[in-house]
């Protein structure tokens, strides 16, 4: 099946903020809230990251504009790292008629494994116009050492 272009700009939207693997199709008039599964609000939004290295370190960032760092919660255990929090979407208690509804709103998660050797004593997370960056020092991978055979 052949995507058009409007599809493909509608992917890249998405892909470019949070990503929620339990997405439902989103009509463009919602005339009560029955057409809403509240089944959907027990799972976690996936939070969209990018993972780099430079030289001394790895770096992971993620856009978390409209998040507080008061409601992040960035962790790390055995090489894994686990970026939560709750994303507000501010004073629409009192809405009652949606006609599009195309942020994810509420909770999001992401754990991944950190893909090279990091100190993980040696981190510093920073909050900054919307972005979280998250930056390890890598541990330096020695040599492989020659075995003298006796």
């Amino acid at each position: 099946m052949a995507r058009n272009q409007d599809d493909l700009l509608m992917e890249d939207e998405l892909a470019a903020a949070f990503l929620d693997d339990n997405t439902a199709v989103v009509e463009e008039t919602v005339t009560s809230n029955d057409n809403w599964d509240d089944s959907e609000e027990e799972f976690p939004g996936q939070l969209a990251v990018d993972v780099y290295e430079t030289e001394t370190k790895l770096v992971i960032k993620a856009r978390t504009a409209g998040v507080n760092k008061e409601e992040l919660d960035v962790s790390i255990s055995d090489g894994i790292l686990t970026i939560s929090g709750t994303l507000n979407s501010g004073d629409d208690a009192d809405a009652t008629n949606w006609h599009i509804q195309e942020c994810y709103w509420g909770e999001f998660s992401r754990t991944l494994a950190l893909p090279v050797s990091v100190k993980e004593d040696e981190v510093e997370a920073v909050l900054k116009d919307g972005v979280l960056t998250i930056s390890f020092t890598k541990v330096k991978q020695e040599q492989a050492k020659k075995i003298q055979i006796q």
